[in-house]
């Protein structure tokens, strides 16, 4: 099977739980479910469930994810978590106080849409039912385990620092960094959190070991900054239809940017090396499955993105 159609069939069956997940009671009211559902549901690459479900079928293997009834009971609720928090944040960072941005995903931001008390409201919900979701994983003992883990990924040291400190910018850098060094720390958090994080999940719910639980870590921080440079690049070459984003942004507000630093060539080429690396972390993955396979692909093809 190619990893487009393994994806594929993974993004389905992520798409059908958030479906199904938020089908909320009568006494949710209409415009937040309404809100709520257009930038959750809205189309996306479901980037950071798949790393979930794919971590877990790598740890899990030779046995297969489709004979274990662990997967749909643990590892897609997981799944569901992260791209409840991811969509969470992206409602806030798109917000006038925050990135002041005006489309996501090739349609309006949610305060766009909507308004920003409604997009806020959505998000804080959003929030909330991720940790309802990873809650309801079993045993309790793995539930609290991963509970914890998400939430110092989606937190004050993290995710939320690392948009801190994207905001503050130069006033973060300390006297023995470089802007360069200062803005990966940066990234490393704001993208790089919750990437790590999704393997970790996968990894800890298919019982994964101590070495394979270090490897799948040491990919998602290289996987997470060829993702952001990759980002990056996109800003200054990629075209809106494709990318459904507002583009060339970050040169006008002065944001930090790979390509601003590094220039174009270079930024390429740090790609190309967080690839090479988050690949060779792969290697104490002995057996080759579908899933190694799809970690390999997902993380090469980013470059490709931009050439």
């Amino acid at each position: 099977m190619s990893t487009k159609h393994y994806t594929k069939i993974l993004t389905h069956e992520v798409n059908s739980a958030l479906d199904a997940a938020t089908q909320f009671a009568s006494n949710c009211p209409n415009r937040l479910r309404e809100a709520i559902r257009y930038s959750l549901l809205a189309p996306g690459k479901r980037l950071r469930p798949i790393l979930v479900l794919t971590a877990s079928e790598l740890c899990r293997e030779p046995k297969g994810r489709l004979h274990a009834a662990e997967y749909r009971l643990n590892a897609l609720p997981a799944a569901c978590a992260v791209e409840m928090i991811h969509a969470y944040s992206l409602i806030h960072d798109d917000l006038p106080a925050m990135d002041d941005d005006d489309l996501r995903r090739g349609q309006p931001t949610c305060h766009r849409k909507f308004d920003e008390a409604t997009a806020i409201l959505a998000g804080d919900a959003l929030l909330a039912q991720a940790f309802e979701m990873i809650g309801s994983l079993s045993p309790l003992e793995l539930a609290g385990r991963c509970c914890k883990e998400l939430a110092f990924a989606a937190g004050a040291c993290q995710l939320v620092g690392g948009q801190t400190e994207d905001m503050l910018r130069e006033k973060m850098i300390t006297e023995v960094e470089s802007t360069v060094q200062a803005m990966e720390r940066v990234h490393h958090r704001k993208t790089g959190a919750l990437m790590r994080v999704s393997l970790k999940l996968g990894g800890m719910i298919a019982g994964a070991s101590e070495q394979q639980l270090t490897a799948l870590d040491e990919y998602g921080k290289h996987f997470g900054l060829a993702f952001q440079i990759t980002d990056d690049l996109l800003d200054v070459l990629g075209e809106e239809a494709i990318v459904g984003k507002r583009l060339r942004k970050d040169a006008k507000k002065e944001k930090w940017s790979y390509p601003h630093f590094l220039g174009i060539e270079r930024a390429k080429q740090a790609a190309e090396k967080a690839v090479s690396d988050a690949e060779q972390a792969l290697s104490v993955f002995a057996h080759e499955v579908q899933p190694l396979q799809a970690l390999r692909d997902l993380v090469r093809q980013l470059p490709s993105r931009v050439r």
